[in-house]
């Protein structure tokens, strides 16, 4: 049976008037990979800070590691590592430097990860530069370093991809991969870049103005990721009113002004495009794809918000 490192229990937040959580319940299963998707304003760094510590929830709770009580809770944190927001790191110190420093807070009596560290994240040549002289992927790289200095058994990590270049986020998704099936870490990632994500997570989390609205595996997101048909075509209006009258049952979405994803008759495309023909709908794009995990995000929020 797998063991459920973290549950929480109808957490709630509220800032003033605003619920920025609203009694979200989630469970976080051992060396599993989470991916936490949501707008902007969703909710994700607030979860993550109560999670962290940073932020107590207005009401609902949480266990950690099979633990409840506070004290419990404070005391098992030592296993989460977390990079929440900016990295928090001390610019006129070195890479080498501020991990050591941290190591030294934490308490680890280990006196070769720092070196270690820098290498895994690809800094240790640069490891006595000072932070303030470091490129914003580089300083993601090192929070990252930061964060597993405590060898930590649950990872929360809050964008780590912002400001990487494509094979910074390459080499980070191999060593974010490495982490979880060698060291059996388990990570919880919230990220802009929903099909790195897609690469990466077993598991996802999707959350809308404060409430989870869905929980769901890879292979299930593989199964709801539906087929559907592209057309874009300058006269939509009309093409959509001749979908309505002659496809009986049409289930589609408007994209755009010029586009629509027809998820009705994927496998009897031939009968689409002859209705489309037959009514001199003239078509710049009609093509059977598969919807993308951002897709499937937009359909299931409505919206077209930033994730």
């Amino acid at each position: 049976m797998e063991n459920i490192i973290l549950q929480t229990n109808g957490l709630s937040v509220r800032y003033g008037r605003q619920l920025a959580l609203d009694h979200v319940s989630i469970r976080l299963k051992e060396k599993h990979i989470y991916g936490f998707i949501g707008e902007n304003g969703a909710g994700k760094t607030t979860l993550m800070r109560v999670l962290t510590g940073l932020r107590y929830p207005t009401s609902g709770n949480f266990s950690l590691f099979g633990k409840t009580t506070a004290s419990d809770i404070l005391r098992m944190r030592r296993y989460i590592g977390s990079t929440i927001e900016a990295p928090t790191l001390y610019p006129d110190f070195s890479a080498f430097q501020n991990l050591e420093l941290q190591r030294t807070l934490i308490g680890n009596p280990d006196k070769n990860i720092c070196d270690e560290l820098l290498r895994l994240v690809n800094l240790h040549e640069e490891r006595n530069k000072r932070v303030r002289k470091f490129s914003m992927g580089m300083k993601q790289r090192l929070a990252i370093a930061m964060a597993l200095i405590g060898k930590p058994k649950l990872l929360i990590l809050d964008e780590p991809i912002n400001g990487l270049d494509p094979k910074n986020i390459s080499e980070l998704r191999t060593m974010l991969k490495k982490l979880n099936e060698e060291k059996n870490v388990t990570l919880f990632i919230s990220s802009h870049m929903l099909n790195e994500l897609y690469l990466l997570a077993t598991d996802y989390f999707i959350i809308h103005k404060g409430k989870i609205i869905e929980s769901l595996t890879h292979d299930a997101l593989d199964s709801k990721c539906r087929q559907y048909i592209r057309i874009k075509t300058a006269e939509l209006p009309r093409c959509i009113t001749i979908i309505d009258h002659e496809l009986e049952n049409a289930e589609y979405t408007v994209i755009d002004d010029e586009t629509l994803h027809l998820f009705s008759y994927t496998d009897k495309s031939e009968i689409v495009s002859q209705v489309l023909v037959s009514n001199q709908i003239v078509t710049k794009e009609f093509s059977v794809s598969e919807q993308s995990l951002e897709e499937y995000f937009l359909h299931v929020t409505g919206g077209d918000g930033n994730v």
